[in-house]
């Protein structure tokens, strides 16, 4: 049903993409999976690079962030083996790319907590934070992880 919504809205779920360093894209313990952050990658390409309130609009921010949450998806679906057995979103953690005066990080994160609401109603309410950072790996605007209850 969630890949259903997905697919009405033209969206496609990635395969989550590779580590960029010495981790693994995420881990399941318990009913829980805790995503590592994800930055907007799309087909292996980084489109949303650059700093917010610098060379990055709220609007182009929204999007890459939602494009992260998207890769987080990716990787929950790979650890509990279907969207269907999300429970609830427990958390969402946003990093923003930021100039010096930008201190609209919760309008570019609402690119991820208002997609991750469409796509799972109540279930998808959670908890949140959105932190200005000066920079992320490989000059991305943002980064987002999940923390996900599942079903067995």
């Amino acid at each position: 049903m969630v890949e259903q919504k997905l697919a009405q809205m033209g969206l496609a779920l990635p395969v989550p993409p590779k580590p960029v360093a010495a981790y693994v894209p995420g881990i399941r313990v318990g009913n829980l999976i805790y995503t590592s952050g994800q930055i907007p990658f799309v087909n292996g390409e980084l489109p949303f690079k650059g700093r917010l309130g610098e060379s990055l609009s709220v609007a182009e921010g929204y999007e890459a962030a939602r494009v992260c949450a998207l890769n987080c998806l990716g990787v929950v679906k790979a650890l509990a083996g279907d969207l269907d057995k999300v429970r609830q979103i427990v958390r969402v953690t946003g990093y923003v790319s930021s100039a010096d005066n930008f201190t609209d990080q919760p309008k570019v994160v609402n690119g991820a907590s208002e997609l991750l609401q469409v796509l799972f109603g109540e279930r998808g309410q959670h908890a949140r934070t959105a932190v200005g950072v000066n920079t992320l790996p490989l000059n991305a605007a943002c980064e987002v992880e999940l923390i996900v209850l599942v079903a067995d």
